[in-house]
């Protein structure tokens, strides 16, 4: 499986509007492997005071070159606006296109998908070097577990961006995922990629587009188990 730390190439061309979604397949890169990028994201999994969950509380930290680049093309851009505020325009233009894909997230109760809502609430910062996207994705429906466990995975469908969990080396954090308003067991389980499904990854150039669902076979997935009554 690559690595969250594969490096790129020098940015070329780079469209900011398309954020997240768009620019890294625009970019030169240094080899034909993806993922060319990554986030590191962590989760908090609210419930109501029924014990339903009601959201993902998510905050993802894109990877350090990226962040770079970003914050370079803001810096540079014309006009008097202070970084507050141009965080906050691209903020809205990642979220436009993350919106559609909702947020990269897919939740599954009994192997059935869980509809979500939309974010109302986006925040684009800037810490330590890296942006930072924090915004709570709400489901359609309030969702009662019980003896049933909730999964989520996160992942970028062609697979140009890793998504992994806040992690100490390869061992996920503790608070990497969380509950709140209840006991609950969590466990983020490792993705387990077929060797066929590495190798046509690494097969593929900037130039390609991946086939539908590719980031699906590497993403990890977080486990809810609750047992409530």
């Amino acid at each position: 499986m690559p690595s969250r730390h594969s490096s790129w190439g020098e940015a070329g061309r780079r469209l900011l509007a398309l954020a997240l979604a768009c620019a890294l397949a625009l970019w030169p890169l240094p080899s034909p492997a993806h993922p060319h990028g990554w986030v590191d994201v962590s989760v908090r999994v609210q419930l109501d005071d029924r014990g339903r969950v009601e959201a993902l509380q998510q905050r993802w930290r894109l990877d350090p070159l990226y962040s770079q680049l970003l914050l370079e093309e803001l810096r540079a851009a014309q006009g008097e606006a202070p970084m507050e505020a141009r965080l906050d325009r691209l903020g809205v233009e990642i979220r436009q296109q993350l919106s559609p894909q909702h947020y990269f997230t897919h939740v599954t109760r009994n192997g059935e998908a869980v509809a979500l809502g939309e974010v109302n609430d986006f925040t684009t910062l800037a810490r330590d070097g890296r942006v930072v996207l924090m915004f709570r994705l709400p489901l359609a429906e309030p969702l009662p577990l019980g003896q049933a466990a909730m999964h989520y995975r996160i992942y970028d469908p062609t697979y140009y961006i890793e998504v992994l969990h806040e992690a100490d080396g390869e061992t996920p954090r503790a608070d990497a995922l969380r509950v709140t308003g209840a006991d609950c067991a969590t466990r983020i389980i490792a993705a387990d990629p077929d060797p066929v499904q590495v190798a046509e990854a690494a097969r593929l150039d900037r130039g390609e587009r991946a086939p539908e669902g590719l980031g699906r076979f590497f993403a990890e997935t977080g486990e809810v188990r609750c047992d409530l009554p």
